[in-house]
Formats: structure tokens, sequence, C-alpha cells
């Protein structure tokens, strides 16, 4: 497919007024304003997906709340290693008091040692319950990856629309500078009045105003975007100054991703309910008991007997059966339950998703038919500007129409601006969605 561009530059001024009263030019001067509208691909700009993408990365390195939350995937994981364990043993000791006369002697005292042991698999289906938990935690990483690149990137939009904004309003007080020695010139002659002059000049310092104070947007964008990345706030931002629109999409079936982390995520936690169950209808299984006991016994020294003074060593086997099993029943009801609630709260979430996706794609879509009516409104804005320079040569200019002009192109220079920044947004969440 072949590319082509249309690139629009709507020029400042240049200082020198004698060489544009003979050129009779638009004013021209360093600071540009410029689209491109070219057949591609999203990011066929190289510069800023390139550059957006370090920055994404390094948001990921450094943001806190990832590292929260890998932090709490750790946690999860190590959980595994608790649950593979053994009840505690126990251990008793006692010593008789009044000592229990046997045939071969005296019972002295009772040593005793117990060890309970679940049933058989139950050790490993906690493990795969502590595995199943684990895994969720591990796709909220990914969630929170999505959503901060996702900001990264609006962020990032909002800081080139306030830039190029500052760049236009400059070109345009420049502009209204030139135009303001015409209108001393013309007073001179008698072909404009001093209500002309000052009205430049009313319009110069409205201008400088609202300069002042997207710079001030810009500096607090500036501080947002730095905290995403975690690093200090009045680091400087690289900022491209041309963005590119597609004038054709790549067609394809847009729809939400089945492996999206925020479904994903809803699936985990199915499954770690499913475990639990598992683990609970292992819990209501008996439990076997293995001990020992161990009591020493005296001589008998009134009498001879056989095997006296004998120490006992008596082998033990219990058996725990949870007879009154209501607990485990109740406890199936409430995983039942949470499933069917996840399963409601995925379908709820799948609604809101594919909604968040419409609104995207027509919102974008809006954004681009906005961005080609305003270039064509600049296309003409620029043919009356021409029209208004070349009626100076006669001694007509009318600097009421100059007036107008000039606060339709800035009108159409800025709303450009912002429909070149809605389109991206847009785009950046269709990805966010679908990919």
């Amino acid at each position: 497919m072949e590319n082509r561009a249309v690139q629009i530059k709507c020029r400042g001024l240049s200082s020198r007024i004698d060489h544009f009263l003979s050129s009779f030019q638009p004013p021209t001067s360093n600071f540009r304003f410029k689209l491109m509208i070219i057949l591609g691909l999203f990011f066929s700009a190289n510069g800023l997906s390139q550059q957006l993408e370090t920055y994404i990365q390094e948001a990921e390195q450094n943001n806190p709340e990832i590292s929260a939350f890998e932090l709490r995937y750790e946690l999860a994981s190590e959980k595994v290693n608790e649950v593979n364990t053994l009840p505690d043993t126990e251990f008793s000791a006692g010593y008789f008091v009044s000592e229990p006369e046997t045939r071969t002697g005296a019972q002295k005292a009772r040593f005793s040692v117990r060890q309970m042991i679940p049933w058989f698999g139950t050790i490993t289906a906690r493990e795969n319950y502590a595995a199943s938990m684990a895994d969720a935690e591990y796709i909220e990483i990914a969630v929170a990856k999505r959503k901060l690149a996702l900001s990264v990137a609006q962020s990032y939009y909002r800081l080139y629309s306030l830039q190029e904004r500052q760049e236009v309003l400059l070109e345009n007080i420049e502009l209204l500078e030139v135009y303001h020695e015409l209108a001393i010139n013309s007073l001179e002659v008698g072909s404009a009045s001093a209500v002309d002059v000052l009205r430049l000049q009313m319009r110069q310092n409205e201008l400088a105003q609202q300069k002042q104070t997207l710079e001030q947007e810009f500096d607090a964008e500036r501080v947002n975007f730095n905290n995403l990345l975690n690093r200090r706030e009045d680091m400087n931002v690289m900022v491209v100054d041309s963005m590119a629109i597609p004038q054709e999409e790549v067609l394809r079936d847009l729809s939400i991703a089945e492996v999206h982390p925020e479904l994903l995520k809803f699936d985990r936690l199915y499954e770690s309910v499913a475990e639990a169950e598992l683990l609970n209808q292992k819990e209501a299984l008996p439990k076997l008991g293995f001990g020992i006991d161990y009591i020493p016994v005296a001589e008998r020294t009134d009498m001879i007997v056989d095997e006296s003074g004998k120490d006992i060593l008596m082998p033990m086997v219990s058996v725990s059966i949870p007879i009154f099993n209501n607990k485990y029943k109740s406890v199936s009801r409430q995983n039942e339950i949470k499933q069917q609630e996840i399963a409601a709260q995925r379908a709820e979430r799948v609604n809101k998703l594919e909604t968040l996706l419409a609104m995207a794609l027509n919102n974008r879509a809006s954004a681009k038919i906005t961005a080609n009516t305003f270039l064509r409104n600049i296309e003409q804005a620029k043919d009356a500007e021409e029209i208004l320079v070349r009626s100076y040569e006669t001694g007509t200019i009318d600097f009421n129409d100059v007036l107008d002009v000039q606060e339709l192109q800035l009108k159409f220079q800025t709303g450009l601006i912002e429909a070149v920044k809605n389109y991206y947004q847009q785009t950046a969440l269709v990805n966010y969605l679908t990919n």
C-alpha cells in the first residue's frame, strides 16, 4: 500500500516587515504547527511508539503500585510452603504422685508422643488451593501493568496537546505583532484607527494570558506523568512535536480479548474456589493419629517375679471422624455461591468492557472526522488570510476582519490538536481492551 502524507504547516511571522509587505505572503517564523494525515497503522511513527514504550517500561520497573502487587504475589506463593506441613507433633509427660502398683512393679511416670496425619491427598489439596490463590495475585500484576501503561500513554498525549497549543499561541501572538505593526503604519496614513491598534494589543494580551495558563497546566501534567514513572517531579519529559492519524484503519474484528487480564482474574478466582471445595472435601474425611506411650516401671523389692521392673511401651493408633459434618456441608454451599457470584461479576465486567470498547471506537472515529474537518477549515482560513494580506496593498484592509480570521485560525488549530490527542487517547484505550 502506497504511503502518502498531507502535511499542513501554519507558520508564524518574520520580523522583517518590509519583506512581508513586498512579498504579500502569509507571515512565517521558526515556530511551526503541523499535522500529518498518512496511510498506515496506528504506530507507524516509530519515534512515537519507541519513545512512549520506553516511558511505559520505566513506569513498570519503578511504579510502587506494581511493586506492591509483586510483593503480594510473592507472599501468596510463599503460602504454598506454609501449607505443606503436618500438624504439630504432640509431646506429653506425667508423673504418678500415687504410683499404681502392677504385678511387675509400680508405674513411675508416663511419656507420650502423638502425631495426627490428614487423610491421603489433603496436603496436596492445600498446596493446589494456595497455588491457585497465587495465580490470581499474579493476574493482578498484569492488570495493574496494563492500567499503568494506559495512564502513561494518556498522560503523554495530554502533554503533547498542551505543548502544541502553546506553540500555536506563540505563533498567533507573533502574527498579531506583525498585524499590530501594519495597523500602526495604516494609522499614520489614516487608513486605520487607534481603536484597531488597541484591539490588536488587547488580543495579544489575551493570548499571552492563555499561554501562561497552558504552561501551568503543562507543569501540572508533567508532575502527574513523572509520578506515574516514580521519578522526580521536575524531570523533563520528551514529547514528539507531531503525531500521525491513519487515513485508513486496518480492518480487523475488534472485540474484548478472551485472555484479557481483567477477565482472567475472574477465571483464576473461579478456579481457586474449585480448589477450595476439593480441599473442603478432603478436610471432611477422617484424620489418622499415631503415637507411642512409654511408662517406666520400678522393680519390686518385696518379692521376686518374672519381668520385674519391665518398662511398658505402648503404640497408639487413633482415628478422628467428623460425625457432625454440617460445617463441611455449609462450606460446600458457600463455595457454590462464591462461584455463582464470580461468574456474575465476570459477565458484568464483560458488559462494561464491551461498552467501553464501543464508546472508544465511536470517540476515535469522531476524533478522526473532527480532525479532517478542522484541517479543511485551516486551509480555508489561510486562504482568507492571504486575501486580507493582499488587501493591505490597496489600503483597504479591515483589522476587524483580521482579528476575526486570526481567532478562527486559532480555534481551528487548537481544535485540530485536541482531535489528534483524543484520537490517540481513544486508540490507547482500544488497545488496552482488545490486545
